[in-house]
């Protein structure tokens, strides 16, 4: 992949996964929207860093000149993430997959970890499971806090550059490398809370939680407790694990709906805990 190739790949990227909602939708869930022109611009800025600082990790398919497939991944020293893997809607089934994640892949060699963050596609689970991956069903806490369930939550600010370092350190305790230079786009993604104590940290917006990381349980509570607290009309955790159960009780706990949508694929690692993963930078 090329920058001159990045919008392209937001375009295929984009149909590819709202074709997905549209298939996947609950009978009781409102209709899919494609993805916005905001979150387009984020995710043509996200992607264009990416092939600056992973370009052998970054690759497209094409046919007759023309791209139909995609995959961008990530090393962070000892852990490998898939962040984007999709194909032109109608084009699936070819092959194409499979030869994208293959070069991809690459980018991974001598890497002990890998990690991703797979859709519901049966087609996407089964290929992540023929390459290694173990499949954890991803829960997920979406709607609107209930206001009278906050505690009084203490020994957190917002985080600065300052703190970067220990909480590259943390990551490396909790996944096995850094987010390093994805912190510019985890900050995009809203405000940085931290424990004063440098125990944790957390990327979150008023609508959704980007990441959490933790050294104990104790402060991801209070850390996902004030992302509550700062939440607007409704929010959402989207990517919890069973080993992060932790999660779950502060989420019923402030009346959120639990529900469960995809899969956390890990290799060589177990899911990190207490840790909630961003759903493309892991």
């Amino acid at each position: 992949m090329t920058p001159a190739d990045v919008p392209a790949a937001e375009e295929i990227s984009a149909d590819a996964f709202h074709a997905l909602d549209v298939r996947l939708r609950a009978a009781a869930e409102p209709e899919p929207v494609r993805r916005p022109p905001s979150r387009s611009e984020a995710w043509i800025a996200r992607t264009e860093r990416l092939v600056a600082t992973d370009g052998r990790g970054c690759w497209v398919a094409e046919d007759a000149g023309t791209v139909v497939g995609i995959v961008t991944s990530i090393r962070r020293e000892r852990v490998w993430c898939l962040v984007t893997f999709a194909v032109r809607p109608g084009l699936q089934g070819g092959g194409i997959g499979a030869r994208l994640l293959d070069a991809a892949q690459r980018h991974a060699d001598g890497c002990p970890r890998a990690m991703l963050s797979a859709s519901a596609d049966p087609l996407a689970a089964r290929r992540y499971h023929a390459a290694g991956f173990a499949l954890h069903p991803q829960l997920r806490l979406t709607g609107t806090v209930d206001r009278r369930a906050l505690p009084v939550v203490t020994g957190l600010r917002e985080g600065s550059g300052d703190d970067l370092g220990w909480m590259d350190d943390l990551d490396r305790t909790l996944r096995g490398g850094p987010h390093g230079p994805d912190h510019t786009a985890l900050a995009a993604d809203g405000t940085l809370l931290v424990a004063d104590d440098h125990s944790g940290y957390a990327y979150a917006s008023e609508s959704r939680l980007a990441v959490l990381a933790a050294r104990d349980e104790q402060t991801a509570r209070r850390l996902l407790w004030e992302c509550l607290a700062r939440s607007g009309e409704s929010f959402q955790a989207a990517h919890v694990t069973a080993t992060n159960a932790w999660a779950v009780d502060v989420g019923l706990a402030a009346r959120l709906e639990l529900g469960t949508r995809g899969y956390l694929g890990v290799r060589g690692m177990a899911p990190p805990a207490p840790y909630l993963h961003d759903g493309a930078l892991l």
